[in-house]
């Protein structure tokens, strides 16, 4: 295993980011005492820990960990957990100290735990609106106490219907460091971003097209129906489909809206639709509007850099340091201050997968020698 490999299990672990398959790679490689050195040193670096490395309480750790296994499934097979428990002995000699000092009233010593804020995801019915925790199942209700669709976790899924009367809107709003997903009415699936807002109707009507209204980022899969086509509205450019997948990135600090083709066609057009405004998009194009201008550039681009955050990862490419920590932000909820005005305009190209941001951060450093300090959701690089 690479030092950077082992860095980033490290991390995922005492984060609570770790799979099983993470962990018993993780133990596995403990199992040399010079790794377990190497543990105790990246350990007490990078989280502050000092004399507590020396003097824990062992049946706590064991307690804790024990814990921490079961919890990694929800159903575990005995001999699966006997695989497990015969690594506490190496988890608990490497991790004692860290666990120790983590879950002590040790105040005077400065932790480098980064702790993101918690916000809410909002749902807007008409004038009222609730908060959505993407733990819940629990049926969705209009003010006349009407069923008009189910939350399942993560997803808000809309009862299947057309309207024949005026249509009733919702929003839905998405902090930063959360995603969610809404099925439409029509069947159509809206993968929201972080920082993300989308209005749509509770029921597309029956004889329109079917409109929604978006700022910040999506990827739709749009559901075929020739007899009524699929618009998104964003601030600066309209896209209009019939059934297919794509990326629309229009958030409001962006200096241009970004649409990209996963998957059959579409149009894009400002303002009102003619045949000379409008220009049409191929699988693997991105369509992009500045903000003042009318033009609509096309270009051939990759576009699972483009897609790869609904899935949890983070792409860069070319990016300057200054885009990239917007992207932070949004990501996990946290604030940066950059100091360093050089560093903004530097050009950067990485990849992370479902990473804790104390790994991103630590990559940065490691690869770009970046100096930053830590106070609980805020980030300053030096």
């Amino acid at each position: 295993m690479t030092a950077k490999k082992s860095e980033r299990l490290i991390v995922k672990f005492i984060t609570n980011q770790a799979s099983q398959e993470e962990i018993e790679q993780l133990t596995e490689w403990l199992k040399e005492e010079e790794n377990q050195i190497a543990f105790k040193d990246f350990v007490k670096t990078n989280y502050a820990i000092d004399t507590a490395l020396n003097t824990f309480d062992s049946t706590e750790v064991r307690k804790k960990l024990s814990e921490r296994i079961k919890n990694e499934n929800n159903v575990f097979y005995k001999r699966r957990f006997s695989s497990y428990y015969k690594y506490a002995a190496i988890l608990i000699v490497a991790l004692g100290g860290f666990y120790f000092y983590k879950n002590s009233n040790n105040s005077h010593s400065k932790s480098n735990i980064i702790i993101p804020r918690e916000d809410e995801i909002v749902l807007q019915l008409g004038n009222e609106s609730q908060n959505l925790n993407a733990n819940d199942a629990r049926n969705i209700t209009d003010k006349y106490g009407n069923v008009i669709g189910r939350q399942e976790k993560g997803k808000l899924v809309y009862t299947k219907a057309y309207s024949d009367g005026a249509l009733v809107y919702n929003t839905i709003r998405i902090p930063y460091g959360k995603k969610f997903e809404v099925q439409l009415s029509d069947g159509t699936l809206v993968h929201l971003n972080a920082g993300t807002s989308l209005r749509y109707p509770v029921q597309f009507g029956k004889n329109q097209n079917r409109q929604v209204y978006l700022l910040g980022e999506a990827f739709f899969e749009v559901e075929k129906d020739k007899a009524h086509p699929f618009n998104v509205n964003t601030q600066n450019m309209n896209v209009e489909v019939l059934g297919t997948k794509f990326n629309v990135d229009t958030y409001s600090e962006n200096v241009s809206t970004d649409v990209v083709l996963v998957e059959g066609k579409v149009s894009l057009y400002k303002d009102q639709k003619t045949k000379e405004d409008q220009v049409y998009l191929k699988p693997g194009d991105k369509g992009s509007n500045l903000k003042g201008q009318s033009k609509i550039a096309i270009e051939q681009v990759n576009t699972e850099y483009y897609t790869a955050w609904v899935k949890g990862s983070l792409v860069f490419k070319n990016a300057s340091f200054d885009d990239i920590i917007k992207k932070l932000e949004r990501q996990y909820n946290v604030t940066f201050i950059n100091r360093n005005k050089t560093l903004g305009k530097e050009i950067f190209n990485a990849r992370f997968d479902n990473e804790p941001i104390e790994v991103v951060l630590k990559y940065f450093s490691d690869s770009y020698k970046i100096d930053y300090d830590i106070d609980r959701d805020r980030i300053t690089i030096k």
